[in-house]
C-alpha cells in the first residue's frame, strides 16, 4: 500500500482508547508504509543528519492521524536512523559508511554461521523450500522487480536461519537484520545488484544442499560482506 501526499491538512484525532483489532493492524501498516517512505527519504538524502521529524507534519502530509508516525518514528529508531532526544525530539541520524561496515561485519559472521548449521542441519522439506525460493527470486532479479525481491529476499534468508535449528542464532541474526534493514533494501538501487545478490545466494544454496558447513559458511560471508559494501557505497553516494 503506497502513501500519498495529502493536498492539504487532514488529521484524524487520536483515542486514548484501545482501538479495535482492525484498527490496530491498519495502524500497524501505516506505521510501516510511513518507516519506508522515510528511511527512503534519509537514506536518499532528502532528509539530511540533524534535521528534527515533525510529527504533526507529518501527519498533516500524508493525511493520518499522529498514532501511525509516532510508530513509525520507534521503527526508524530500532534500526538507528533517527533518534529520539529529550528536549528536542526525533532526529535523523548520520550514518557513515565505516559504521555501516562495522554493524556488516558482525552480521556477516552471525548468518554465516547459520548457513553453516543449515547446511548440516536443514531437513529435505527445509531445502525444498529454500530451493523453490531461491528460483522464484532468480525470476523477479530478471524482471528487476526490486521491492518483491526485497520481500522475497528476506524470506531466503529467514529460511536458513530456522533450517539452522539455534533458536538463539535465529533469534539474533533476525534483531541484526532488522537494525540492517533499511540499508539492505537500498543496496538493490545500484545497478546489477539484484542479479549478483542472486548469484551470491546460489553459492549458499548449492553449499547447503551438498550439506557442506564449511562452504556455506563462506559463501554467506562473501555475501554479507557483498551487501554492506553495497550499502556503504548507496549512502556514501547519497551523502554526497
Amino acid at each position: 500500500m503506497m502513501l500519498r501526499a495529502a493536498q492539504g491538512p487532514h488529521l484524524a484525532p487520536d483515542d486514548d482508547a484501545a482501538p479495535p483489532a482492525t484498527d490496530r493492524q491498519s495502524r500497524g501498516t501505516l506505521a510501516e508504509t510511513l518507516r519506508r517512505q522515510l528511511a527512503d527519504d534519509i537514506l536518499d538524502g532528502r532528509l539530511l543528519p540533524g534535521v528534527r521529524l515533525d510529527e504533526t507534519e507529518l501527519a498533516a502530509r500524508f493525511g493520518v492521524s499522529r498514532t501511525p508516525v509516532r510508530e513509525a518514528f520507534k521503527l526508524l529508531a530500532a534500526t538507528g536512523l533517527v533518534q529520539v532526544r529529550p528536549n528536542k525530539g526525533v532526529i535523523v541520524t548520520a550514518i557513515t559508511p565505516e559504521r555501516l561496515t562495522e554493524m556488516f561485519e558482525v552480521m556477516g559472521e552471525i548468518e554465516a554461521a547459520c548457513a553453516r548449521f543449515a547446511a548440516r542441519r536443514m531437513t529435505e522439506a527445509e531445502r525444498a523450500t529454500l530451493v523453490a525460493l531461491h528460483a522464484e527470486a532468480g525470476t523477479l532479479a530478471e524482471s528487476g522487480d526490486r521491492e518483491a525481491y526485497d520481500s522475497l529476499n528476506t524470506r531466503f534468508h529467514s529460511a536458513i536461519y530456522a533450517g539452522a535449528h539455534n533458536d538463539f542464532m535465529a533469534e539474533t541474526a533476525q534483531a541484526i537484520r532488522q537494525r540492517l534493514r533499511p540499508f539492505r533494501r537500498a543496496q538493490f538501487r545500484l545497478d546489477g545488484r539484484l542479479s549478483r545478490s542472486w548469484l551470491e545466494h546460489d553459492a549458499v544454496v548449492r553449499a547447503i544442499l551438498l550439506a557442506d558447513g564449511e562452504a556455506a559458511y563462506h559463501a554467506m560471508r562473501v555475501h554479507v560482506t557483498a551487501v554492506g559494501g553495497a550499502s556503504a557505497d548507496y549512502v556514501g553516494r547519497t551523502a554526497n
